[in-house]
């Protein structure tokens, strides 16, 4: 057994009822999308077939939710077994970040009732980036629910089931490592598509590998922010010792990305675009100086001793995640001819509506199931 239990605290709060609100919202416009189609509800044109709810919900969201693949990583693979207890809450952003991920393709899909071709044999591109991606997602959500499984059976008591899945569960573990490793790299991949579309600040054969080391490392950072926010929210010891001894690891990974990305940029001579005072260059800058700030806290004792700094730093590498995945995916995008795009206020809305899920999910989860470990939960 171990020793995670339920935090027990109220399941009704001002919170949860405020992103229950929103979530209501969200099916509201989603509705209307389904009954009336994309145009109803989307600013979507022929020069951006993809918006908002492809970049935020899914490639994103996706890299959020990869707490579960970089801390698999470091316990199992690489034997930190002192990271264990941060292991069964990663798990759980991942499960819901990949599930609604998952889930918000369709929503982005124009014949949505014909979603199920994916699995079907004959309708198979087996030379398509997107298809490698969506079986791959497809396949890690139910690896993730089946790794997250025994905080369900121990909650219900089938101990002699949850000993009978542990010892197969080194075959999850495996899959829950190299897919993510697959599929996040395809994500990096379906972008060199567009060659003289994308902007050279974001375009690079290094795409799959950036893309891959990005979201390793909002991994580990989304580990430390729920970590952080869970233990200051309800007034649970900090975990910040813990946390301390794995940014390190954070601020080589960054460090190792911003020489990979600035050598790139210097090998293709195309450092002089981010000289150009545009939008494009101003958030390239910004991409950067956050990884960099946050690079700078890990590395040095100094900033990991800081709970604070660390805290920042952590809010850092997800924000310049965040914008880089944006950037690649929409602001560095060059359609032909002047097409345009913006969300429209339904697409916000239902983008924060399965953000809003997701927080309300995550709670609930942490209160009725043993997700967080020993003296957290009982205190």
């Amino acid at each position: 057994m171990s020793n995670a239990a339920p935090l027990r605290r109220n399941l009704i709060t001002p919170l949860t009822l405020v992103l229950g609100v929103l979530v209501l919202i969200a099916c509201y416009f989603l509705g209307v999308r389904f009954i009336y189609g994309m145009g109803a509800v989307t600013n979507l044109n022929p020069g951006y077939p993809w918006g908002i709810w492809t970049v935020i919900d899914v490639v994103i969201g996706t890299a959020l939710g990869c707490g579960g693949f970089a801390m698999a990583l470091l316990v199992y693979i690489f034997n930190r077994g002192q990271y264990h207890p941060l292991m069964r809450p990663a798990l759980l952003g991942g499960l819901f970040g990949y599930t609604l991920g998952g889930i918000a393709v369709i929503f982005d899909l124009g014949r949505y009732w014909h979603f199920y071709n994916l699995l079907l044999p004959w309708h198979m591109h087996l030379d398509s980036v997107l298809f490698e991606v969506a079986l791959c997602v497809m396949v890690y959500v139910v690896v993730l629910w089946i790794e997250f499984s025994p905080a369900f059976l121990e909650r219900f008591g089938f101990t002699g089931v949850k000993r009978a899945l542990e010892r197969w569960m080194f075959v999850f573990v495996a899959l829950g490592v190299l897919l993510p490793t697959m599929h996040q790299s395809s994500l990096g991949s379906t972008i060199l598509a567009m060659t003289y579309k994308l902007s050279p600040l974001w375009y690079t054969p290094w795409l799959p590998a950036l893309f891959v080391i990005s979201a390793l490392n909002m991994g580990y950072a989304v580990v430390m922010f729920e970590a952080t926010i869970v233990s200051n929210s309800f007034k649970l010891p900090s975990e910040h010792a813990l946390l301390s001894k794995m940014s390190i690891i954070v601020g080589w990974i960054t460090i190792g990305w911003l020489l990979l990305r600035f050598f790139d940029l210097y090998s293709r001579n195309a450092l002089t675009l981010a000289m150009d005072g545009g939008l494009r260059a101003n958030l390239f800058w910004i991409e950067n100086i956050l990884a960099l700030f946050a690079a700078l806290v890990f590395v040095f004792p100094a900033g990991r001793a800081s709970q604070r700094l660390s805290f920042l730093g952590a809010v850092a590498i997800l924000a310049s995640g965040i914008l880089y995945r944006m950037d690649a995916y929409l602001v560095g995008y060059q359609p032909i001819s002047n097409w345009n795009y913006f969300p429209s206020f339904s697409e916000l809305m239902v983008t924060i509506g399965v953000i809003s899920l997701e927080v309300l999910l995550y709670l609930i989860f942490i209160k009725t199931l043993p997700v967080l470990h020993g003296k957290a939960a009982h205190r």
